[in-house]
């Protein structure tokens, strides 16, 4: 598709602002109408006077942020706001997370949120819809794990050493811990582990997510909430997010401890030890560094704004590839 070069999206003090539809995406202040791509903190904030998301996401918005006023539109469906027609696509990173679409007088930008694509798109992660490619002229990337090194294993084989190191330490009579964000990682752990192993046990702020994901269909084992009484078990598998443990250490009820984090940093040497964990599962929710190259080229986009992440590295790729690159500076984080 030949690029027309216009400037559908553009950078202001409130965030990403379309300026057809006068809309921004991902604000990171209170603006009148958002478009929201995913529910992570750094991309859906409170303080907008409406928000608009994918269908799949109101869940995850309604318990996110609260007393706010949200609307879901169907993956594929247009809508027009002012002179632009916009449309979310399936971004394969968390439940409802989406590629939000822009076309405005047969420009056509793309604006990715965060995303995770396997090999030929496929589904390996059971908790959300599969990354879907959208043709565009733009396309507006992460690049949270923009670097060659980055490149995850399938799924399967990762499931399969959480479940071993949880069934070893079953045996050895240790509870194990895993530290996983609230939102998507949290869950799709749980869709991976083997519940026969042991009792299922999740932090406080992670059960009300996984309502949510019940809510929309999506199928994860019996847990129960962690307390007092929950590890009286030994073998449970504990899941809580990565700020859920005191400074001071595991309470001393929990007993012998084993614990783990899921992450696409354990890629790096040093990172495990530099955790201060027994174990390290490189799980991300973001496209590796295969998957962003698969994403943009399937996009089949001649120009190309990376955000946040490694971002450098890979706008001198995409440029020694004959492509448009630039930065483009946001707010941003990336939970991972």
């Amino acid at each position: 598709m030949p690029s027309q070069h216009s400037s559908l999206v553009v950078v202001q003090k409130e965030g990403l602002y379309c300026p057809a539809g006068d809309f921004y995406i991902d604000p990171w202040r209170g603006v009148d109408r958002a478009l929201i791509t995913h529910g992570h903190a750094d991309h859906a904030r409170r303080g907008s006077n409406a928000y608009l998301c994918s269908d799949a996401g109101v869940g995850i918005l309604n318990a996110r942020l609260g007393d706010a006023s949200v609307e879901g539109l169907a993956f594929g469906a247009q809508r027009k706001i002012g002179e632009a027609t916009v449309s979310f696509h399936p971004a394969g990173h968390v439940l409802g997370s989406a590629q939000i679409r822009i076309e405005v007088a047969g420009e056509v930008w793309v604006v990715s949120g965060d995303y995770k694509c396997a090999p030929n798109f496929v589904a390996e992660d059971q908790t959300c819809d599969a990354f879907e490619p959208v043709r565009c002229h733009t396309f507006v990337s992460e690049s949270t794990f923009g670097l060659p090194l980055y490149q995850w294993r399938a799924q399967a084989e990762i499931a399969a050493q959480i479940n071993a190191w949880w069934a070893a330490n079953a045996v050895a009579g240790v509870t194990s811990v895993i530290y996983a964000y609230s939102l998507g990682k949290a869950q799709r752990v749980l869709s991976m582990v083997d519940p026969s192993i042991g009792p299922l046990f999740v932090h406080s702020a992670i059960a009300p997510l996984n309502q949510a994901y019940a809510a929309a269909g999506i199928v994860l084992p019996a847990v129960k909430k962690l307390s007092d009484e929950a590890l009286k078990n030994a073998g449970a598998l504990v899941i809580v997010p990565p700020s859920g443990v005191p400074q001071s250490g595991f309470p001393a009820r929990w007993g012998d401890v084993s614990d783990a984090i899921t992450s696409g940093w354990m890629q790096l040497r040093g990172a495990r030890r530099r955790q201060s964990v027994d174990r390290g599962f490189v799980l991300s929710d973001h496209a590796d560094w295969p998957g962003l190259l698969r994403a943009i080229s399937a996009s089949e986009a001649t120009s190309v704004l990376v955000t946040h992440g490694q971002v450098a590295p890979l706008v001198r790729h995409l440029n020694d590839q004959g492509l448009d690159a630039r930065a483009l500076a946001t707010h941003f984080g990336g939970e991972e």
